[in-house]
């Protein structure tokens, strides 16, 4: 299969161009029908006359060439409906009728609520393929795309989630004039996703209610998954975001919510200096003991390094549980239940890793059995050490 992407240097292009490339080269093998031979990939600084050369060839169509913030109004219709009629003229042309998709805008629903150049000159385009689909009989898609948001998009642009993450990342102010304000938020791997279904022939369908998109039967398409989230929330969730090197918390990110697609987001516009950031190190003649991250709700997570020969802990908790993990050197871990003799040893090296559980009510050890190597302890605690009420109580094993 050829595929033609135009505005392939665009932020959905570049990403879906990516995505293609992986498949393409089989470092993707999450879809084995799409067997992918050529992508051109079609821009504003592409020569012109390559246009004739892919429509030719090509056996699906991405379009996403447009424009969004033009010098003048009438570039709108130019860039949106202008290049849109280009296209499908050389497609017809070359006696080409494979599938078209077209990206339009959620402005395109608004006509006849408010005045909008683009909005009009999407809506324009809208119209001109689904005409051209029902003249040549070729397939056509045509999605209304909310607000984009993920790594690559271009910020102080035409993107307030691109120009948040951007501004926030770099120390640069933002104007949030109504936190109230909802937007409607689509993740650009969700889109990618929606378009790589649509070169398999699984496309959504949608119709729209007002601006609302509602899935299911139309001639319009969308994806699946989007977010409704306030101005408010974004920057709140962002400047938490910012935090974490210096809190060390993460916050809670369960699978697929905005919150987790907003934090990739973020990351991608950090700087140089701060993709790294310094950890406390507890340093004193046993080794060091450094706390490395902490969540809102499953406790935190540590680095433990204990000299050669060294003993540490020797301490017990009520409720508070860890998991020791051996990563590097060899030692012995031990644990008595407190009131009894019993010790229950353990051996442990990085040589076989394993998760060791320190029981609630068993003080417990960690010795360093060599001579000569630092013991390495990764620690998983089930909740945050709280300097108020550490529930750590001293007590040797044996």
């Amino acid at each position: 299969m050829k595929i033609l992407v135009t505005g392939a240097g665009g932020f959905v292009g570049k990403n879906l161009c990516a995505s293609l490339r992986n498949l393409r080269d089989g470092k993707d093998r999450t879809r084995p029908s799409l067997k992918i031979d050529e992508i051109f990939e079609y821009d504003i600084d592409t020569d012109p006359k390559l246009l004739t050369e892919y429509c030719a060839e090509c056996d699906f169509v991405f379009n996403l060439a447009g424009v969004n913030r033009p010098q003048n109004t009438d570039e709108f219709m130019k860039g949106n409906f202008g290049f849109a009629s280009t296209l499908l003229d050389t497609l017809k042309a070359q006696g080409n009728t494979c599938p078209v998709m077209i990206s339009s805008s959620i402005q395109a629903t608004c006509i006849g609520r408010y005045d909008g150049d683009y909005g009009r000159s999407k809506k324009a385009g809208e119209e001109l393929v689904f005409q051209y689909g029902r003249k040549t009989g070729a397939k056509v898609l045509v999605y209304r795309f909310p607000n984009l948001f993920g790594k690559w998009c271009r910020p102080n642009y035409n993107s307030a989630v691109a120009t948040f993450c951007n501004n926030i990342a770099n120390d640069l102010p933002i104007t949030v004039n109504d936190r109230s304000v909802e937007l409607e938020l689509l993740y650009i791997d969700d889109l990618v996703t929606e378009m790589l279904d649509a070169l398999e022939g699984k496309e959504h369908h949608c119709t729209f209610d007002g601006i609302k998109t509602v899935l299911g039967d139309g001639e319009y398409c969308a994806a699946p998954i989007t977010h409704r989230v306030t101005l408010g929330e974004i920057v709140d969730l962002l400047y938490c975001f910012k935090d974490q090197s210096r809190t060390l918390i993460m916050p809670e990110i369960p699978e697929n919510s905005f919150a987790k697609k907003l934090y990739s987001t973020y990351l991608s516009y950090l700087p140089k200096e701060k993709v790294s950031f310094p950890l406390k190190m507890n340093c004193d003649d046993r080794g060091s003991f450094t706390e490395l991250l902490k969540t809102e709700k499953c406790g935190q997570i540590s680095v433990n390094i204990s000299k050669p020969g060294i003993t540490k802990g020797q301490h017990w908790h009520n409720t508070k549980w860890e998991f020791f993990i051996v990563v590097s050197g060899k030692g012995l871990i031990q644990q008595r239940k407190i009131g009894t003799d019993e010790v229950l040893n353990f051996e442990v090296s990085g040589d076989k890793i394993e998760a060791v559980h320190m029981l609630p009510g068993y003080t417990h050890n960690i010795i360093n059995l060599s001579d000569t190597d630092d013991l390495v302890t990764v620690i998983w605690a089930n909740e945050q050490f709280d300097v108020s009420c550490p529930d750590t109580f001293f007590e040797v094993v044996e």
